[in-house]
């Protein structure tokens, strides 16, 4: 059985603007074309576009509703940053800062951002450098990136400044959660930690990380 924009509407829970479905074919067909000549997803994983990497990215936007400014830390081939972009592209006063230390994936995401128009600027660098800056966001995401004992200390700067964390895991959380014990609550400023389904996999799992007061 195919899946595809009305199936990823309907697992969304709301409809989404032809505009924006537009938008996140263009990505999904940039994503095939680089994909072909670099490392960014699997011929499987192009196949999962919508059930998987669009659903799984977007729902992040229903945890998050008035934020306006998103930092992604290694977006790689776009998820959840582009997918996020999409929809605040018609939105007035958004901005979504994409890191990807990689020249070629930069390069990718760019391409993807100029021909959708999304309200995006990409950072070619290293995220311990890009989270050095004094960059202020309402929402720092990472998906696939790293595990929570070594994530958090990389978005650690932006945390610091206000922003929330979402980020996708899978279902070894707890273990992931323990092992970050000390990065959550042994230093001068301490994180909460709060465990939420996904909408995309009944395994998978969205971290909410938030200064505690």
């Amino acid at each position: 059985m195919s899946y595809g924009p009305d199936e990823f509407q309907r697992d969304l829970g709301a409809p989404v603007p032809r505009e924006t479905i537009a938008r996140l074919e263009i990505h999904k067909r940039l994503l095939a074309e680089w994909s072909e000549r670099m490392n960014l997803v699997g011929p499987k994983e192009l196949d999962l576009f919508w059930s998987r990497h669009a659903l799984d990215s977007a729902q992040l936007l229903q945890l998050a509703p008035e934020a306006k400014s998103w930092a992604d830390l290694g977006s790689g081939a776009g998820f959840p940053g582009l997918i996020v972009a999409a929809f605040l592209a018609d939105q007035p006063d958004t901005v979504v800062h994409l890191v990807e230390s990689t020249g070629k994936k930069a390069a990718f995401l760019r391409a993807v951002s100029d021909e959708a128009g999304l309200p995006v600027k990409v950072f070619n660098q290293r995220i311990e450098d890009f989270g050095a800056g004094e960059g202020r966001y309402d929402v720092v995401t990472a998906r696939a990136l790293a595990p929570l004992n070594r994530l958090i200390p990389y978005a650690k700067p932006i945390l610091d400044r206000g922003a929330q964390g979402l980020f996708h895991k899978g279902a070894d959380i707890d273990a992931e959660l323990a092992a970050a014990t000390n990065v959550l609550n042994g230093g001068a400023i301490r994180y909460r930690a709060d465990v939420l389904e996904s909408l995309s996999d009944p395994r998978g799992r969205i971290v909410r990380i938030t200064k505690a007061a």
